[in-house]
């Protein structure tokens, strides 16, 4: 979601979270909690989401090779291959990946003795039942309306990027 290289967020990754903050209170009353983990420091993170104005826990895996053990940050050496090891399988580098970070849901149980468990995973475009705003897309006539792009998030910005407010949008 934020690479330790980055000025921000991936805008991508920032509009799937964006749909996160109505649902933590939620969350927690089930006895789950939510975090997002980036490989950025501690510092660009708090930046980045005092901007965005995300309540969610953020943490940094800077200094360890969380990203990596779960396959979701490539090396320079994995990239100059071609093939790195994602979603299961050994893949060719898709080069629509503008970055050496790609999407990924981990969940992980503790137990009663403190015992932590990783439970599922889901990689590139599994995250997609989190994010709301597709499915209001995909019930109007337009749809998605990602055809003819360089790939299928390109549209996507920063929410606070938009030429719009959305309150100057006309109703029908």
């Amino acid at each position: 979601m934020f690479g330790p290289e980055w000025k921000e967020g991936c805008p991508s990754c920032s509009f799937l979270v964006d749909h996160v903050g109505g649902a933590l209170v939620h969350l927690a009353d089930r006895d789950v909690a939510f975090t997002v983990v980036s490989r950025a420091t501690v510092a660009q993170i708090e930046a980045f989401k005092k901007r965005m104005g995300w309540t969610f826990k953020w943490v940094s895996s800077n200094a360890n090779d969380f990203n990596s053990d779960f396959h979701v940050s490539f090396s320079k050496e994995e990239m100059a291959k071609g093939v790195v090891y994602y979603n299961y399988k050994a893949q060719k580098y898709p080069s629509e990946w503008p970055t050496d970070e790609a999407p990924g849901f981990s969940v992980f149980y503790r137990d009663s003795d403190n015992h932590i468990f990783h439970t599922y995973s889901s990689f590139g475009r599994g995250g997609e039942l989190a994010i709301g705003t597709y499915h209001f897309l995909d019930l109007v006539p337009k749809g998605r309306d990602e055809d003819g792009l360089p790939f299928p998030m390109a549209w996507v910005r920063h929410h606070d990027r938009y030429d719009k407010d959305p309150s100057d949008r006309e109703a029908i």
